[in-house]
């Protein structure tokens, strides 16, 4: 049972996570681009196609292809959209066989799509989900169609089921102690490296006109606390500033509750709370050490503040998830405030769902006194329960739910059978029926 997932981390490359289904963790982790022969007449698929012998075997992909300096490193997704079929044909091929072992004949598949907006594949055997660093248009049913296309008669797969990238995350979640009743209805915060998008879930179904995406995620973090280094540090080598930023925010940042006391806790007590960075420098060789302090708590804090770093984007993060709650049908909402679940690496600082799930339930809370005020004394709202799900499976959520979804037996009972697209052909991969919701 073979799993994997194509995830968009540093600078918007994109890299596929590739692994077996029942596991953790993804086993490799590899960038999805692939290295041809310019001889191959890079820009025409049509005649590429019809092209067969040496050249057509003559290929790298992942870290293999951006080693290759004679060769067209080709990225075949672009901004979530697969735009060279040929090419994510052949990158498929070898990711299956190259470096998973696998015969497709013998796994079903996974695809998993990105929120409401399509994404690319994957496998019970393999689940291939390509998720770029910013929010793609919407794309076409199509897509899914020439997906379908590839796994049923490329690789002849037995099975093929296209999940939502957003659902996996809410399954993820129940490995929480936070959760007593396993839901396919909640808030996904889903942050990497590139964006940071809230997703309404409603009984396993994306609600994507309400889905909102912050322009602050990992990146930024890193960028802001590399400003704030060389504001303040001298030492660290220039070529290696963002490599250094990148080190303290993942060793050293948290969140904090209150800004003003945190800078107080450092000024009065620097000692206890001040940490040291040790580097080496990548041309003399020599160490250099730099004091961290008030990048510790600054950095995750543009989340809550994010005009610290970006003056054209104001909103906190809070106030963002409490609008797009507000937008869902009114019956949703409840449920939608009880569970929001976060997903992806740059929700793992310390303490940020604390902070979050505190900074929502003022929100709410204010607006139900308001209410009451307005109303003269005369409606009493019932209070709403804010619940914030933190879980240790955060950074590979979507991983982790697909692996755990796929690896039950009802998985086998949704997916669609090469008999079925045999019989209806690709069209039946439009829609795929929610599971998964397991007592």
């Amino acid at each position: 049972f073979v799993l994997f997932l194509p995830g968009s981390v540093v600078d918007a490359t994109w890299y596929t996570k590739l692994g077996y289904a029942g596991n953790t963790e993804p086993q490799f982790i590899v960038p999805s681009c692939i290295a041809i022969k310019e001889s191959a007449k890079v820009g025409d698929q049509a005649q590429r196609r019809m092209m067969k012998g040496v050249d057509d075997l003559d290929f790298f992909i992942g870290d293999e292809a951006i080693d290759k300096p004679n060769y067209a490193t080709k990225w075949p997704i672009r901004h979530g959209i697969v735009e060279d079929w040929d090419l994510m044909e052949r990158f498929m091929e070898q990711v299956i066989f190259k470096y998973l072992r696998a015969e497709p004949e013998d796994h079903y598949f996974l695809l998993v799509r990105k929120h409401s907006h399509k994404r690319l594949l994957s496998c019970h055997g393999l689940i291939f989900n390509i998720c770029p660093s910013t929010e793609p248009p919407l794309n076409t049913p199509e897509n899914r169609e020439y997906t379908a296309e590839i796994m049923f008669e490329s690789f002849n797969v037995p099975g093929l089921y296209i999940a939502v990238q957003a659902v996996l995350a809410l399954a993820a979640s129940w490995t929480s102690r936070q959760v007593g009743e396993r839901t396919l209805t909640g808030t996904v915060i889903d942050s990497g490296d590139g964006v940071t998008h809230v997703i309404p879930v409603a009984e396993g179904y994306v609600i994507g006109s309400c889905i909102k995406h912050i322009p602050i995620a990992g990146r930024d973090i890193t960028y802001f606390t590399q400003q704030l280094l060389r504001e303040r540090e001298v030492g660290i080598p220039p070529e290696q500033s963002l490599e250094t930023a990148k080190a303290v925010k993942e060793r050293f940042s948290y969140v904090c509750p209150d800004l003003v006391k945190e800078f107080s806790k450092y000024d009065t007590d620097g000692s206890k709370w001040i940490k040291q960075y040790t580097g080496i420098n990548a041309i003399s060789k020599k160490e250099f050490t730099i004091d961290v302090g008030y990048e510790r708590f600054l950095g995750p804090e543009i989340f809550f503040h994010p005009e610290f770093a970006n003056p054209d984007f104001t909103q906190p993060i809070s106030e963002v998830v409490d609008e797009v709650i507000q937008n869902c049908p009114i019956d949703v909402r409840r449920p939608l405030y009880k569970n929001v679940v976060l997903s992806g690496g740059s929700t793992m600082f310390r303490d940020f769902g604390r902070r979050l799930q505190r900074d929502l339930k003022r929100t709410v809370d204010a607006r139900l006194k308001l209410s009451e005020e307005l109303s003269g004394g005369k409606l009493k709202p019932k209070p709403i329960d804010v619940q914030v799900i933190t879980h240790h499976m955060q950074r590979y959520a979507v991983w982790f739910g697909g692996s755990m979804l796929a690896s039950t037996p009802e998985f086998y009972q949704v997916c669609h059978t090469k008999k079925d697209y045999e019989e209806i052909g690709p069209s039946i991969c439009r829609h795929n029926p929610v599971f998964g919701v397991m007592s």
